[in-house]
């Protein structure tokens, strides 16, 4: 979207990136020049950003991806009702 168009539009636009996953990327002279996105999106971005720079917090997340078909995982539901909370 052009800047022109996001500035015509903004409360549109942000009624629109309070969707989960979008996002609106703002051109200028034909450009990219920046993103909007929600504020939910950018702290999740920012976390993964954070722990991925983290040589040994990325080491960890690798670790527990590779271990999740191994070990033993259960639904939300199934961990409620094994805590007695439902």
């Amino acid at each position: 979207m052009t800047a022109s168009e996001a500035r015509t539009n903004f409360f549109a636009i942000l009624k629109q990136i309070e969707t989960p996953g979008v996002s609106v990327t703002i051109t200028y002279e034909g450009h990219p020049k920046g993103v909007l996105m929600s504020t939910d999106e950018c702290e999740g971005w920012t976390e993964t950003m954070d722990i991925l720079s983290d040589p040994d917090e990325a080491a960890a997340v690798l670790d527990a991806m590779r271990k999740k078909d191994k070990e033993e995982t259960v639904t939300l539901e199934e961990f409620k009702k094994r805590l007695s909370l439902e």
